[in-house]
Parts: structure tokens; sequence; C-alpha cells
């Protein structure tokens, strides 16, 4: 089917919906790389003109990627909610901006819908915004997931805290755990990126891990970042799996590359669940994703590169995740080229995420040769925050030493929570003030201000 719309006196026009959301996408030099971005300016508020008019129900009968050649397609259709949807099928792409922006759409109404809003009607919605429309709708979606804590409540932000090493030393990964710690981070997880991908390595990594938890009673998850298939490994050989991880695309051929596949993750989170290591929830699974991914593993299917990664999250709602967050800079400036461009992706992914009923998180990160800096990010942070990001990382330094990009810093995370007013997750936080770290409102304690927590920073506490 065809689209047209005018601009200036000039008309253009499009081969097909897929067309109209690659051209109405804001520039982003994946697109352009991709061959599917809009020639001009005119041509990309033409795109926008004719999204506005599409009605919400064609993405249903529309399928951007063939219902026949795509499982993650046909996991979206397969489980689409029409009852959930009926509020809102009557509307166009536009309508349903306007109606997102407005006091109808309240936190309990969002709720309700997600299950009946598709990936592709919510990156659709998102192309017809400015950036001030993505932080106030997403500011009223709230997710709430548990597993040791609480996590996405109102007034709170989480922080993953991110203890990577270049050789996965145990004494500097216990180290940079216990500066985060003390820092007051790791309630949304602490979560290791291992160099390694032995067995042997992650075992002791994983156990290492739920020994911190276990001796220090803390109230939060342990995640080694290895392949699935790891992890399956891991649980057989009676490891203390908290958390299921692994990165995931919106297409079929993307997951191909990650070595993955729905019935694979379902087996994942079933052996997960089996463990029952959780104490206030069963939300167990741990997803990361980022524009990109699908067209660096040439499997986008001709679709623009934000359409790809909001159908990623179309999988990872099939398994009620504890954690889902987008590495926004991650993937490099062929990608996103530079801070504006990602501040705007990480926006969208936020948005769009919390939209379809997501715990969303980001990664505010850049690589060294993208033109962005730590202001661009700092910038992100705020921005983030303001539309209720479930959580952040917490690097040391806020340079990941193992993976070579730049993030957001324990201190970061402490900025964010005096600037805006935000708490930990309220298990967190009440074990924080009884192991003295913090006091009562939150704010950290000097480190030598009491015997309880000079007992607690010791290294060899924290060896295997």
């Amino acid at each position: 089917m065809r689209y047209y719309a005018r601009v200036a006196s000039q008309g253009f026009e499009f081969d097909d919906l897929r067309q109209v959301m690659a051209m109405a996408s804001p520039p982003r030099s994946g697109d352009e790389l991709a061959g599917v971005a809009a020639g001009s300016a005119q041509q990309r508020m033409a795109a926008r003109y004719a999204l506005a008019d599409v009605p919400l129900a064609r993405f249903l009968t529309e399928a951007l990627v063939p219902y026949e050649e795509d499982n993650i397609t046909r996991l979206i259709i397969d489980t689409h909610d029409a009852a959930a949807f009926a509020p809102v099928a009557s509307l166009t792409v536009g309508g349903f901006r306007d109606w997102l922006l407005s006091d109808a759409a309240t936190t309990e109404v969002l709720a309700a819908l997600a299950p009946g809003i598709t990936p592709e009607m919510a990156a659709a919605v998102s192309k017809l915004m400015r950036n001030q429309d993505l932080i106030a709708v997403a500011r009223k979606c709230r997710v709430v997931s548990r597993f040791r804590n609480t996590l996405g409540l109102p007034g709170r932000i989480a922080v993953r805290l991110q203890p990577n090493h270049p050789t996965d030393d145990l004494r500097g990964i216990a180290a940079s755990t216990l500066d985060g710690l003390l820092m007051g981070a790791g309630d949304a997880v602490i979560g290791v990126n291992p160099v390694s991908d032995s067995l042997q390595a992650l075992v002791r990594l994983t156990h290492m891990l739920g020994e911190v938890i276990e001796r220090f009673g803390i109230p939060t998850q342990s995640c080694v970042l290895t392949h699935v298939t790891n992890t399956l490994h891991l649980i057989e050989q009676g490891a203390p799996v908290d958390l299921v991880f692994q990165s995931i695309g919106g297409t079929e051929g993307a997951n191909h590359a990650f070595g993955i596949t729905p019935e694979l993750l379902d087996e994942a989170h079933d052996a997960a669940q089996s463990l029952a290591r959780g104490t206030v929830g069963r939300n167990l699974m741990y997803f990361e994703t980022g524009q990109g991914s699908a067209l660096s593993a040439n499997a986008h299917h001709g679709l623009d590169q934000q359409t790809c990664e909001a159908r990623a999250y179309g999988l990872a709602r099939r398994y009620q995740p504890l954690l889902v967050n987008t590495v926004v800079g991650f993937i490099g400036p062929e990608y996103l080229f530079d801070g504006k461009q990602i501040i705007r992706a990480g926006l969208e992914d936020h948005f769009c995420g919390k939209l379809l009923g997501l715990p969303m998180g980001c990664d505010i990160c850049y690589t060294n040769h993208a033109e962005a800096d730590q202001d661009d990010m700092d910038n992100l942070l705020v921005l983030l925050g303001s539309a209720g990001l479930n959580f952040l990382m917490g690097v040391p330094g806020a340079d990941d030493v193992m993976l070579n990009y730049q993030s957001t810093s324990f201190h970061d995370a402490l900025f964010l929570r005096r600037t805006l007013g935000l708490k930990r997750a309220p298990e967190f936080e009440d074990w924080l003030a009884r192991m003295q770290i913090t006091n009562a409102a939150g704010q950290l304690l000097d480190a030598d201000a009491t015997p309880r927590l000079a007992g607690m920073n010791t290294l060899a506490a924290l060896k295997p």
C-alpha cells in the first residue's frame, strides 16, 4: 500500500508503511548506513504527516516484517491482546499521540493498555513526539518488578553495580563491588560482564557474587552476564544463579546472530524459576538491547533501527523480566553518530519500553570514537531521571576498564538522586541504613563513622 503527503507544495510518495516509518525517524547515522533514511528534512516531515494519518489497527494487518518469515513478528501478532487494545483501536497514530499526552492517559490506564500495544505502534507514535513528549508520557508509565527487592516504584531509581575487570580477577571485582556498595549502589543488580566464557571462570564469579549477597544479607540479586547457554550450564552445575541474562534483537535474524531463539529463552527461564531464589518476587530475566543490533547483523529487513529496537521489547515482555536496558551508545557512531542522536535514542527506547509494560533502564553511554562526551551523558541522565527511569549503570569512575566505553558512575547516581529527590529500592535502602552506610534520609555516612561499617570495609571479607 502506497502513502502520500505534501510539504511546502511538494508531493511525496512512499512505497509502504515500512518506508514511511523509516523516513519519519529523526536523523541517525545507522538509518543512513542502511539506506532507509529520509533524503531531506522535507521528505522526513512528509513521512510524519503520512504516518500521523495511519490507523493504529493497520499495524495488526500490515506486518513490517512478514509473519511467515519472522518468529518475532509471529510472537507479536499471536500474543496481541485485542481487549486491552480496544480503548484506542479507533485512533490514528497522530490521534494516539494526542491521547497519550492528555489527562485521560493515567498511570493506571496506561498499565491496562500495555498488552494491547504492539512494538510497531509504540515506535510509530514516538516518531511524532518531541523529546519532552517522550518524557511526559514515559513518566506516567510505572512498571514494578521484584526478585529480592522491589524496583520501579514511584520516586525511586535503582543502580546496577557493574564491577567489571579486564582479567576477571576476583579481588579486583570484589574491590569494585565494595566501592559500589559503600556508595549506595547495587539495588538493581550486582552484574559482571565476564571476559572469559570458560565455565570454570563463570562458576567462580557466580559463587563469589552469591557469597557476597548471602554473607552481608544484601536484598539484591547477582548476575554474570554471559550467554544464556552458559547460564543453563551454570544451573546444571548447581551454581547460585539469580538472574538469566541475554542480549536480544528485534528480528529472528538478529537473534540468530546472538545465538538464541524464544524456545531457548523459555528453557532458561523455566530452569531459573525452578531454583526459586527470589524472596519477594519471581521476575528473573535480564535483557539488554541497543539500536543498530539488527543492522549490524544484516537482519533489519529494511526497517529503521528504532523500530527494530522496539520489536526486541516485544520479545522481552514475553518473560516479565526484572530488568531491561538499552545500551544506548555502546554499538558506536556508525549507528548513533553524536550526543544529539544518543540522547534522542535513549528517550525513544525508554518511552517505547515503558509503554509496552517493561521495567526499562538505560546504560547511558558512548564509545570513545563517537562525537559525544560526558556532558551529553549528564544531559541524558537528568532527562531519563525525570522520565521515570527504573535503573541506570554504576561503573567505577564511569569508565569501564573491561568493555572500554564510557558510562555512568556511582557518583552520577548520587547526583541524580539528590537533584531529583529519588530514593533507592525500599528493601535496599533499609539495608544500607542497618549497615550504617547511610542515615535515615538515605545520605551516605562517613566511611570512618562507625565500627560496623569499618568492619565491612575489608577486601578479605569479599574474597570467595
